[in-house]
């Protein structure tokens, strides 16, 4: 039996959307360590904003101004993402106005997978099957690749035990 079905082909021009996904998850990741590691709940906030910042912002922009634009504005995908993109901003504003509750870094790191999964695994596929070849390459060129590594300007790598 299969467990993870055959991987999926990720056509190029949308490949380095799929990259930063990578880093994403491991927020997500980082998030979790953290949780179960009882690290002081605002270092885990205080890398949420600075990744957000660095990253994920630019990630939902660049998505907002070269993948949905090819989607109609009633196509139900493309509605989707959008609503969960403004559910995710909607947490950072609730970090970024120190709205903390317990159940903020939990929502906000299953909210950001439940997301990334659904991007990865129809959204994308269906792009690839809707878009023509010629509009996938075009993908391409719209897309610059942006640095994804932003730990280096980071210092509390509370996600690693001590």
């Amino acid at each position: 039996m299969e467990l993870y079905g055959k991987p999926i082909k990720r056509h190029e021009s949308i490949v380095q959307f799929s990259r930063e996904h990578h880093f994403g998850l491991l927020l997500i990741w980082k998030i979790r360590q953290g949780l179960k590691a009882n690290i002081e709940p605002k270092r885990i906030y205080d890398y949420v904003l600075f990744f957000f910042d660095e990253d994920l912002k630019a990630h939902f922009a660049e998505e907002e101004r070269v993948l949905f634009p090819k989607l109609n504005d009633g196509d139900a995908l493309k509605q989707q993402a959008l609503s969960e993109h403004t559910k995710i901003y909607q947490l950072i504003a609730d970090v970024k106005g120190n709205n903390f509750y317990p159940e903020l870094l939990p929502m906000f790191a299953d909210t950001l997978e439940k997301h990334i999964r659904f991007e990865e695994r129809i959204l994308f596929n269906y792009l690839q099957n809707k878009l023509s070849e010629d509009e996938l390459v075009a993908l391409a060129n719209e897309h610059p690749v942006r640095e994804t590594n932003v730990d280096v300007n980071w210092d509390d790598h509370f996600w690693i035990p001590k």
